[in-house]
């Protein structure tokens, strides 16, 4: 079946490729056969412009000329003289016009491999000008007009075409047509010069079909390609013609060599085969061992998992705790652990990181988590609670590993946090000023026992969070080996969300960071929002619109309603709705492709103390804090257009940010009453 699977896959990749590379080629034709009728028609183009502007530059000489017909010889040979690309002319006069001479056309021309400039009379019985179609259209036409090209027995005698234009005397009457003849023989060269490939055909015919450059013989019995162009103003049509096999000769070529190689190739597959049918017993036994192993991880990963708390909410029945949590191994197992339950209104809490991968630190894992719930049940102290467990650790710590640990005990009813830190990163506080948690750095659990650890406390208040994590969130690193930082951690936990907001936002955060690199390291988050009164000071109020300008009008009766519930003065109250409508027109008029219909959700969050607007859409992803500062000290003209609405925006509110979460854009807007 392998060989089978082999053969045909070689078969369909060299169809694929001969395929491609034939369209490839067919393109290059293409490509090379425009090209140069576009370069040749800008040539031809070339010689009639200059024709056509020397016969409209000598117009007022024949029209001055008009009163002395016997110097209107003198026009058509300084016509001549002047210009190398004509090698004819005459200015004839329409018959009657003049009584002395009813008849009347000399011609000057240059002969072909002559310096001298010939005269004759083109008003003849055999020539009979007035019924040339040089004379007649564009008399009829009243404007300059190409010739079909003709051989000129009576006057220049080579094959030729001609431009002529009417000429109208001082008074306005046409009297006589003004002409320039141009010799076809270097269309010829020009054509004939102009190969796109060795073996390839050109032509040129008039705008009724007349040949005026005869095509080269090809093989009738085989299928050639044809690309055309034409000359805009004369009507010319030129034509390549090329044989397919000239195009595709050399890929026909190419691809039975690459049908040899596909053998050559096949048979090569055969020999591994056979050699790798040899091992396939011992590679069995490796796979079944692995397997195995890998069972055995999976229940070890299992059995760790199932020692933390995973289920979110964890407290539905109670209102003033928003938690989340999430840890997320480098390997199938690994070392991190964070723990909460509630013991007598107090939520005792946790989060660690083991030193080293694998086994081993999951063992210690679950080691801390299980001497962390047996000391704390009945333990009030962070500090005696993390000395207890340092000592135990340090008397079996004989493989010299050690954990860094946070442990704090929030009092549900008050909001005073006793906390004590052993070498853990400091925990993030998110109030409306956020900052990282004053630490003393303490010994690691594990590395010396006897150690007399410190104790802190301070205060959280309604809507204040605390945001712990391993350094395997900002030690992640990307394939450039860059770390994602502190900064960009505190850059998305900016914007004020749910805890479930918060794990989703950083998570995304770092896995768009890190891209296709490897997790370096274990990576733990636990967030604890403290709603203690949110009943009593957070009220919420909410509008949803489609993305239709009309829209706009709701705003007014919406912040109204906000305005008299939170006592605000009417300039205030002005102040925000402008900002609103700044914002929610910017998300209507571009969030969505025009013609897409979408919602626009405005939610506004009433505290004691501010108010905060929150905008979600799910169009575009758009960021408007990113946009440079407007400068207001130019001017109009000098400014760069757009940046002031968000520039009002930031004027008008205490803060502004903005978040990309779950399809949508989030700006969230808050102002301080």
């Amino acid at each position: 079946m392998l060989v089978v699977v082999a053969a045909a896959t070689l078969e369909i990749t060299g169809l694929i490729q001969y395929y491609f590379s034939q369209r490839g080629i067919r393109e290059e034709a293409t490509h090379r056969a425009e090209s140069q009728l576009e370069l040749t028609k800008l040539k031809i183009i070339d010689i009639v412009d200059q024709t056509e502007v020397a016969v409209h530059n000598s117009l007022w000489l024949a029209q001055w000329a008009l009163t002395l017909p016997d110097s209107l010889w003198a026009v058509s040979r300084r016509m001549v003289e002047e210009n190398p690309v004509i090698v004819g002319s005459t200015i004839a006069l329409v018959p009657g016009y003049d009584k002395k001479h009813p008849l009347f056309s000399p011609y000057c021309f240059q002969a072909p491999g002559e310096t001298a400039i010939r005269v004759s009379s083109l008003a003849t019985e055999e020539y009979d000008y007035p019924s040339q179609e040089w004379f007649t259209k564009p008399l009829e036409l009243g404007e300059g007009y190409w010739s079909e090209p003709y051989v000129d027995e009576g006057g220049g005698d080579i094959l030729m075409t001609t431009y002529s234009v009417p000429v109208q005397d001082y008074s306005g009457k046409t009297a006589a047509v003004l002409t320039a003849d141009i010799s076809l023989e270097w269309l010829t060269d020009l054509v004939s010069s102009t190969r796109v490939y060795p073996n390839s055909s050109n032509s040129v015919v008039s705008r009724s079909g007349k040949p005026m450059v005869e095509p080269d013989s090809l093989m009738t019995d085989e299928k050639v390609h044809v690309f055309t162009g034409t000359v805009d103003k004369t009507g010319w049509t030129m034509t390549i013609t090329i044989p397919d096999s000239e195009i595709f000769g050399s890929i026909r070529q190419v691809g039975f060599v690459v049908i040899i190689l596909q053998l050559l190739g096949l048979a090569m597959i055969i020999l591994i085969l056979r050699s790798a049918a040899r091992g396939q017993k011992r590679y069995k036994e490796l796979n079944d061992r692995k397997e195995r192993m890998e069972n055995e991880l999976q229940i070890a990963r299992k059995i760790q998992m199932s020692m933390i708390p995973k289920i979110f909410p964890p407290f539905p029945e109670r209102k003033d705790l928003d938690m989340s949590a999430t840890i997320v191994p480098a390997k199938e197992v690994g070392g991190d652990l964070y723990d909460f339950y509630i013991r007598d209104e107090k939520l005792i809490f946790c989060i660690g990181d083991v030193s080293g991968k694998g086994i081993p630190a999951s063992l210690v894992m679950a080691v801390t988590r299980s001497l962390f719930r047996t000391v704390s049940a009945h333990e009030d102290s962070p500090a005696k609670i993390i000395k207890t467990m340092n000592d135990s650790m340090a008397e079996v710590n004989e493989l010299n590993m050690f954990v860094t640990f946070f442990i704090g005990i929030l009092d549900l009813s008050s909001g005073h946090l006793r906390y004590c830190n052993a070498g853990h990163n400091a925990p993030l506080i998110l109030t409306d000023a956020k900052h990282y948690l004053p630490v003393e750095s303490n010994l690691p659990l594990g590395i010396m026992g006897g150690f007399n650890y410190v104790e802190q406390e301070t205060d959280m208040a309604f809507d204040d969070a605390i945001f712990l994590y391993t350094d395997g969130l900002t030690e992640a690193e990307n394939i450039n080996h860059e770390l994602f930082g502190e900064d960009r951690m505190n850059a998305v936990l900016s914007a004020r969300r749910g805890s479930d907001a918060h794990m989703e936002a950083v998570k995304a955060a770092v896995a768009e960071f890190v891209g296709e690199a490897p997790q370096s390291d274990d990576l733990t988050m636990l967030f604890i929002h403290y709603l203690k009164g949110s009943e009593n000071q957070q009220k919420e109020r909410r509008l949803e619109m489609c993305n239709d300008i009309s829209e706009i009008a709701r705003l007014s009766d919406f912040m109204q309603e906000i305005a008299d519930e939170k006592g605000l003065d009417t300039s205030l109250a002005a102040s925000l709705n402008l900002a609103l409508e700044e914002a929610v027109t910017n998300v209507i008029m571009y969030a969505y492709p025009e013609g897409k219909k979408g919602k626009v959700e405005l939610e506004a969050i009433l505290r004691d103390g501010s108010i905060v607007f929150v905008l979600k859409d799910s169009g575009t992803p758009f960021d408007p804090t990113a946009a440079p500062e407007a400068d207001i000290t130019l001017s109009a003209e000098e400014r760069k257009i757009g940046g002031l609405g968000i520039f009002l925006v930031r004027k008008i509110m205490d803060s502004v940010h903005y978040v990309r979460l779950d399809g949508k854009n989030i700006l969230s807007m808050t102002k301080n009453i």
